[in-house]
């Protein structure tokens, strides 16, 4: 099986697109417009009625994918998020989206957050002038991100400045197209991202 039918195989369990393609998710080669069903030999019948742990573990699970994290890493994320003082699922959600492959990905450096993930783990970008090449790194209020001088001649960036003219950014990002260099100019809003995710459920499923 190819590295994108496995992609698909995560959208049709979650009975959604989950984005994780780039741009083939928002073509009509999609194969969740053509197969919107479960994967397996009886997927066919349909998705049927969950418990509410069910549903819990279904969003966990949503959530997991869309960030390309395993259980481990995910479950970190949320015992991290339970010891601070706030909103948990507010915590976990501004700490997913703040990861550096994650803001590589919503400045439109890269198609998909895989993608980011590989290009922040080959060095590609630097951070307040430093060079940084781990995925989870949390990015913070004021920090500047730009693409290293040798990558920025590789064919990973090939017409770059055209892709990013007509570009939106999500409303905490900002991308300077003349001097090449993205900000972070505040902290990530649930209401702001359109991800179908109820983190509350997510919440609960951890805090049994």
């Amino acid at each position: 099986m190819s590295e994108v039918d496995k992609q698909c195989k995560k959208c049709r369990r979650a009975g959604e697109k989950l984005f994780l393609k780039g741009e083939k998710c928002n073509s009509p080669k999609c194969p969740m417009i053509k197969r919107n069903f479960p994967p397996g030999a009886h997927g066919q019948g349909g998705f049927s009625r969950v418990t509410n742990y069910g549903r819990q573990l279904k969003e966990k699970q949503k959530a997991k994918r869309i960030y390309g994290l395993m259980e481990k890493q995910f479950r970190n994320y949320f015992e991290k998020a339970f010891k601070k003082v706030g909103n948990t699922a507010e915590i976990l959600f501004k700490s997913l989206e703040g990861r550096l492959d994650n803001t590589i990905f919503r400045l439109g450096l890269a198609s998909s957050r895989k993608e980011a993930r590989q290009m922040v783990g080959h060095g590609h970008f630097k951070v307040n002038d430093r060079k940084v090449d781990i995925p989870s790194y949390q990015v913070k209020v004021g920090d500047i991100i730009t693409i290293r001088d040798k990558s920025l001649k590789s064919l990973k960036f090939e017409n770059l400045v055209e892709k990013m003219k007509d570009k939106e950014f999500a409303p905490w990002l900002n991308f300077d197209v003349k001097e090449m260099k993205g900000k972070v100019t505040g902290q990530a809003k649930m209401e702001d991202v359109g991800l179908n995710i109820d983190w509350r459920m997510i919440i609960e499923f951890y805090s049994k």
